[in-house]
């Protein structure tokens, strides 16, 4: 493990993380002011993961071939370029324009930089590695609402869209300055086209059984960071600021205890712990639509960034031993497309639940996608046998086969 190359990597990704969790808590309020409705609402938020979605597939395979740093530097540059167009915005569509900039250049950050990850981390460890590379990730974004909030409020929302920016270009810069070129390990996915390594790893019942989950899980991440704020704003009456504690609690506690279940990632059953995690984060969502004092709204968005955490390391793990095989960046950018086709349906189908029920009806709605992610993330994976010490060696199922 390249120490510092780890750490320059997860100090880029933090701050691009914190700029997006700055965005957070406003752009439904922002996009409401706008006069945006339930649909168009979810269409803003689904736009960025859409247009990430499109890219994604390309980038991944490519990085595996010419190296990492290029293209996280589009994305790091292009993402922050985009940021103005929040402050240009005066219609929904306007906003909807920049999502779809913003997820296109997000499409080469997360996948890229996560196979980056995946390289460094030597085999038995993937757990320990990307549990503290999750906590850089979520503990960005946790910490983005505290700012976001705040800042909007004291200084208008211009003021937050300028931060945003700001602290994403110094990724960028962090990124041209420090960072290899990052030559990805050369495993069976190099000598591969595009084509058939996405054939290749859909062909395998683990991956399945992990994307099966991942768009599940996803879907919900969707609805609820575009409905928990409008539904904390609803029920309690709260400004932003607050809003912005609520998500600040739920993803840094999420992030801080990353560490943890990727240590037991390595020591226990990677698929237990997926469904343990699964199961406690669904009830979560069952519990979200309840009358509630804010502090009590608090507590129970902390436990859901603390279910949410159980899951993420294992599942982390075991794509990225499924990378050592076909190709890290192929794995990595067809996982974050599993997310991507999740987070942008979600809030699209979100918005019409809401709509035509309520915001209520939008948490059991996303109870209800997770359960039947994770019922075929049980089945698929149901061979799988996990041994401890080199899991990625032992582990049979996770080898895909020509």
């Amino acid at each position: 493990m390249d120490i510092k190359v780890f750490a320059v990597l997860l100090l880029c990704v933090f701050c691009s993380l914190l700029g997006v969790g700055i965005v957070s808590p406003l752009l439904p309020l922002y996009a409401e002011a706008m006069g945006a409705s339930g649909l168009l609402l979810g269409t803003i938020f689904s736009s960025f993961t859409i247009s990430r979605a499109v890219v994604i597939p390309f980038i991944g395979p490519l990085s595996d071939r010419r190296g990492r740093k290029l293209f996280l530097l589009i994305g790091f540059g292009g993402f922050t370029a985009a940021t103005l167009g929040y402050v240009l915005a005066t219609t929904p569509s306007h906003l909807i324009l920049t999502r779809v900039i913003q997820g296109a250049t997000a499409g080469m950050m997360l996948p890229i930089a996560r196979a980056f990850i995946g390289d460094l981390c030597p085999a038995g460890e993937e757990g320990k590695w990307q549990g503290i590379a999750n906590a850089a990730f979520f503990g960005g974004f946790g910490a983005g609402p505290l700012i976001g909030g705040p800042l909007a409020e004291r200084y208008g929302y211009d003021t937050a869209f300028y931060v945003m920016g700001g602290i994403c270009l110094l990724s960028f810069l962090l990124a041209l300055r420090f960072l290899p070129e990052g030559v990805p390990r050369q495993g069976g996915g190099g000598r591969r086209s595009t084509r058939e390594l996405v054939k290749l790893v859909y062909t395998n019942s683990m991956f399945r059984g992990l994307s099966s989950y991942r768009v599940g899980l996803a879907l919900a991440r969707g609805c609820l960071m575009t409905f928990l704020p409008l539904f904390a704003a609803l029920s309690l009456n709260i400004g932003v600021g607050l809003i912005g504690v609520l998500l600040a609690c739920h993803n840094i506690l999420r992030a801080v205890v990353q560490p943890y279940f990727g240590s037991l990632a390595d020591r226990f059953n990677r698929r237990t712990l997926v469904t343990i995690g699964a199961i406690s984060h669904i009830i979560f969502f069952i519990l979200i639509p309840r009358e509630y004092s804010y502090w009590q709204l608090l507590v129970l968005v902390a436990f859901g960034g603390v279910a949410a955490a159980v899951a993420m390391p294992a599942l982390t793990a075991l794509y990225t031993e499924q990378g050592r095989t076909s190709g890290m960046g192929t794995v990595m950018s067809l996982d974050m497309l599993a997310m991507a086709i999740g987070m942008g349906i979600g809030p699209i189908v979100g918005g019409i639940v809401a709509d035509v029920l309520n915001i209520a009806s939008v948490f059991y709605f996303s109870a209800a996608v997770q359960l039947v992610g994770v019922a075929l993330f049980f089945l698929l994976t149901r061979d799988y046998r996990f041994s401890t010490g080199i899991a990625g060696q032992k582990t049979s199922d996770l080898k895909l086969r020509d």
